[in-house]
């Protein structure tokens, strides 16, 4: 053990490394693969689907706990079992021997209720030949295609070392593969099965956006169209409420463009690793073409890669659309928060010519204030006057000393309002 204290998924993924090894091949084989979308399963119930396997075959179920790849041995029969992200794949082998009839397959070897219960939706399925050189030549099977002239792809695939048959159709619901060995090693004749496997499956869940593709072209259209008329609208609006109309239809189809980036979004990306893989494991066949024969790269290249062009051209499209649509939308708005500022411009001077109005009524009514309070004052001197008059100043005229505080209490009067004022305006700017 190592005395340093060890990451917890160390040894998870180093162990991911060395997952879905290939099954060695040691001779003659039929094979049958099934690729099962999970619809709904669980890896949980797949296990327990599989436990019920090995009791019908009377051998032991021992799963390794969060794993998603599982192997049965039982007799001449092997079963391989993996769990991907979107489907689950089921590898059942079946040693070949003397007087097997053409037609025999390696599923049919296998309890017939078990199959029909394994869950899941199938996407791909295959059956494959295995068979040595010496028992089936190759050159034999090529001529009798050609006298027959059904279309079939053809190719030697390891450099050289084997040769695969097969048309890509379904028959009875399966496609149909011939392997013929001429001089794999064990291992070798594993991957190789596992490859034409693989990019049957990764093909199949690479195509299943395309019809997502399809129906996208046609939202994409009927809202390119929308979106080319709202323009025009736009062209021609005249008026603040006409164009906040108009945002508002923009935002609802950018909002439905947005939903359907957000619903096919997976579905595209998906197919566009599917469809690396299915290039990459038709690299990995290292081919050597036939004459006479299309290989399989080629029979992808002209049927698979349009379809994936077509996948990739739409989702740019979508994408491109709802950059347009941001665009136009932030232009509208922009022109939409143009016309409010101006609106705001003019409400701010109507304020201000109020404001300036009722600042010269408030000096209006400061003045009038002054004489009113200065005619209220000058009341109580004369009030004060007479009284002095008759108590100890027979001498002093009231109205004397009235007009005399007049003009003394409107000058304190003005002053005391003009203090105040500027009390108030310093208060103002302080805060």
């Amino acid at each position: 053990m190592l005395p340093l204290a060890e990451h917890p998924l160390r040894r998870r993924l180093n162990a991911e490394l060395h997952s879905r090894p290939p099954i060695a091949i040691p001779g003659p084989t039929w094979i049958s693969y099934l690729a099962v979308t999970h619809a709904g399963a669980s890896a949980a119930d797949e296990q327990a689907h599989l436990a019920r396997l090995c009791g019908a075959l009377g051998t032991e179920f021992c799963p390794v706990a969060d794993s998603e790849h599982w192997m049965l041995e039982a007799g001449p029969l092997r079963l391989k079992w993996e769990r991907h992200t979107e489907f689950s794949g089921y590898a059942f082998f079946r040693r070949r021997i003397a007087g097997d009839a053409a037609d025999t397959t390696a599923l049919a070897a296998f309890p017939a209720e078990w199959v029909r219960g394994i869950p899941g939706e199938v996407i791909a399925a295959s059956h494959i030949e295995f068979c040595a050189a010496a028992q089936n030549p190759p050159e034999e099977v090529l001529e009798g295609i050609a006298r027959s002239g059904a279309p079939a792809i053809a190719t030697r695939v390891a450099e050289g070392a084997a040769w695969v048959v097969s048309d890509f159709e379904l028959h009875d619901g399966f496609s149909h593969f011939t392997i013929i060995d001429e001089h794999l090693r064990h291992r070798q004749a594993g991957r190789t099965v596992q490859r034409i496997l693989e990019i049957e499956t990764y093909c199949m869940m690479a195509l299943l956006a395309f019809p997502v593709a399809k129906d996208t072209a046609r939202f994409i259209g009927e809202r390119e169209r929308e979106l080319a008329e709202l323009m025009e609208e736009m062209r021609v609006a005249g008026t603040p409420e006409d164009e906040r109309r108009l945002l508002a239809r923009l935002t609802r189809l950018a909002a439905e463009v947005e939903q359907s980036v957000t619903r096919t979004a997976y579905r595209f990306g998906a197919a566009a690793a599917y469809y690396r893989l299915v290039q990459q494991r038709v690299e990995d066949l290292r081919e050597r073409r036939l004459a006479g024969f299309p290989p399989i790269r080629e029979f992808m290249e002209r049927r698979l890669a349009p379809a994936m062009a077509t996948c990739q051209s739409i989702d740019a499209r979508q994408n491109d659309l709802s950059t347009r649509i941001a665009r136009k939308s932030a232009l509208l708005r922009t022109r939409v928060d143009i016309e409010l500022e101006r609106q705001n411009q003019e409400l701010l001077a109507q304020m201000n010519r109020r404001a300036r109005l009722q600042l010269r009524l408030q000096e209006t009514v400061e003045g009038l204030s002054v004489v009113a309070i200065t005619y209220y004052g000058s009341q109580l001197v004369q009030y004060l006057a007479k009284g002095a008059q008759k108590s100890f100043a027979p001498t002093l005229s009231p109205e004397i000393a009235a007009a005399v505080a007049i003009p003394l209490i409107a000058g304190l009067v003005a002053l005391g309002i003009r203090r105040m004022r500027r009390a108030l305006t310093a208060e103002e700017n302080a805060v």
